[in-house]
């Protein structure tokens, strides 16, 4: 009586499958972990946080699906005797706390303080710019 190899052992083409299902199970985890990693620190990871001041030109609500509060200060690096920005560059920013609303739009034409933080990216519905302001203080 013979027996067929074939019944008693896998054939070469299973154990071909088999390694190539487990190659392709674990080039999809490691994709999906490094495509995970790529969206925290593109969007949501900290690149760096820091206080601006200077005068608060423009704040308002824009957006046709979401609104966001856009914001846009002048720093100045000289001025002349009569507090006039001779050397000034802008500051455009994002709001995320909503409860500063109402401040933001009393303090426009002062100089103030903000805290912000800035992304490495931006999605649409935090705002147009990747420093996001938290915070606000008169600058006196």
């Amino acid at each position: 009586m013979s027996t067929s190899s074939s019944s008693a052992k896998p054939s070469l083409w299973t154990g071909i499958l088999k390694k190539t299902r487990r190659f392709l199970k674990w080039l999809l985890i490691l994709i999906i972990i490094f495509g995970a990693g790529f969206v925290y620190w593109k969007y949501f990871y900290t690149y760096s946080q820091g206080y601006r001041a200077g005068l608060l030109q423009k704040f308002s609500s824009k957006g046709a699906l979401f609104k966001t509060y856009e914001g846009e200060m002048i720093l100045s690096s000289v001025s002349s005797n009569r507090e006039v920005a001779l050397a000034s560059e802008k500051f455009l920013f994002s709001m995320i706390n909503k409860s500063l609303v109402r401040q933001f739009d009393t303090l426009q034409g002062d100089m103030v303080i903000v805290h912000y933080r800035q992304k490495n990216g931006i999605v649409f519905w935090r705002g147009d710019s990747p420093y996001l302001v938290d915070s606000v203080s008169i600058k006196r």
